[in-house]
């Protein structure tokens, strides 16, 4: 397939700059088993689940990635943390940097009194980059913003600290949020317990691999950046226990999906402990694990919308795609969601 197959018009007033308040007044669109589309809130989503059903959320922690600092030269520059990776003396993490060109290994940062050097040149703009003599989180505590996507046309607010974090993170180091559970409050994840539905955390960590864009023109060409994921072992047994006894897995997002499906993928079935995936969700994949998907409105041209397309099809969710654009929903991380239904 094409990537230009994935593509759709979107009008930019509706590109959500600005999440809802509260969180679970968002709006909701369903679509069910037989691809029939209904329109409803996301506090009622205990309607669509059962008891037994389990829903399995990604309770990483969103960090303050996005990091500005100054060349040797005086310019200014622009770092997001991806990925911490291994050093034996100091810290090094994978980051994205701006301006790329400019910035070449041997190449320091200064942010405040703090001193980051350019180790390593990768392509796309990718560097690995040293924290000399200091911890990355000392410097994010300081220093780093609120990674708000490009299409959110504003600097980040102190309230987004809380807004672009979900209500159930733990830890991790995720540097864009898990965004199907943003809509998630206290009172709806209560309604659902009360209900019977049974709730199972996993982490996947986002990185790179769940917003680098596209390029190629057939997707098969693409490339998917790996993303840590760390799947503890009660979760392990009681999504076994589900799958085992025929009971509906409900995602809350595409990176409990890519987890899920990676881990069946590999074993059959799902193991305890922390795992890399480069799993690639697109039209023709066979889902073993996930009956049932929260998700929000994707970027058109993505993997994200390749996924979801995948588990329902290309057709029936540009089709919800118009629906939701003339019913004028709020689009992508602050917007509205969907609940897409693949088994009563």
């Amino acid at each position: 397939m094409k990537t230009k197959d994935f593509w759709y018009c979107l009008k930019e007033e509706l590109i959500a700059q600005k999440p809802r308040v509260p969180r679970d007044s968002s709006r909701l669109l369903v679509i069910d088993e037989t691809n029939r589309i209904e329109h409803s809130k996301f506090i009622k989503l205990k309607n669509y689940l059962c008891k037994g059903d389990l829903l399995v959320i990604n309770d990483t922690k969103t960090i303050r990635a996005r990091i500005y600092g100054k060349r040797r030269s005086g310019g200014n520059c622009e770092i997001l943390l991806l990925r911490k990776v291994t050093s034996e003396n100091n810290e090094r993490w994978e980051v994205l940097c701006k301006p790329a060109r400019k910035l070449k290994a041997g190449e320091e940062v200064f942010v405040g009194k703090y001193v980051l050097l350019i180790v390593k040149e990768f392509e796309e703009g990718l560097r690995e980059v040293e924290f000399i003599n200091c911890g990355s989180e000392e410097v994010i505590k300081k220093y780093g913003r609120v990674p708000l996507p490009p299409y959110i046309k504003r600097e980040d607010l102190k309230e987004d600290r809380k807004s672009y974090q979900t209500v159930y993170a733990k830890e991790g180091n995720s540097v864009a949020a898990p965004t199907a559970g943003l809509h998630f409050t206290d009172r709806v994840i209560a309604s659902l317990i009360r209900k019977g539905v049974e709730i199972v955390r996993i982490r996947l960590d986002v990185g790179l691999g769940t917003f680098k864009p596209v390029l190629s023109e057939n997707i098969n060409d693409h490339k998917m950046h790996k993303e840590y994921y760390f799947i503890p072992r009660e979760a392990a047994n009681k999504i076994n226990v589900g799958l085992k006894e025929k009971r509906r897995i409900f995602a809350v997002g595409t990176t409990v999906v890519r987890t899920l499906e990676d881990q069946m993928e590999r074993f059959g079935k799902i193991t305890e402990g922390g795992f890399d995936t480069d799993l690639f969700i697109k039209p023709g994949f066979k889902f073993r694990a996930v009956d049932a998907m929260v998700t929000n409105f994707h970027l058109p041209e993505t993997t994200l919308l390749m996924l979801v397309s995948a588990f329902k099809t290309r057709e029936v969710i540009l089709k919800a795609y118009s629906e939701a654009i003339k019913e004028k929903y709020r689009f992508y991380s602050y917007g509205d969601a969907m609940l897409l239904l693949n088994r009563k």
